[in-house]
């Protein structure tokens, strides 16, 4: 099984975008921790599902640089999941694996 480093994960984009469409409206995050090497690892899940708002990057308030860097982001894990969207369908029926 191939595996991806978790820096790349978190500097592509795939973090953020785990948390920002499904684990944060949920009240959970992903963190990554880096150790003082700079060695990156997947450490806990924060739990806030008490909060009726979830958890939010609060992007209306951050400086442009922030929010351009996030779209770039989301950008990149789009164009991602558009590559895979037909042969998706096709054999799934929906990008979604149906349960």
């Amino acid at each position: 099984m191939k595996h991806i480093d978790i820096k790349e994960f978190r500097k592509q984009g795939y973090l953020q975008e785990l948390n920002r469409r499904f684990l944060h409206p949920l009240g959970l995050a992903l963190e990554v921790y880096i150790d003082k090497n700079g060695n990156e690892s997947l450490r806990n899940i924060w739990d806030y599902r008490d909060d009726n708002e979830g958890i939010y990057f609060d992007y209306k308030n951050s400086p442009k640089e922030r929010i351009d860097k996030a779209k770039s982001k989301a950008d990149f894990i789009n164009r991602e999941i558009d590559k895979r969207k037909n042969s998706r369908e096709q054999l799934l029926g929906s990008t979604i694996e149906p349960i």
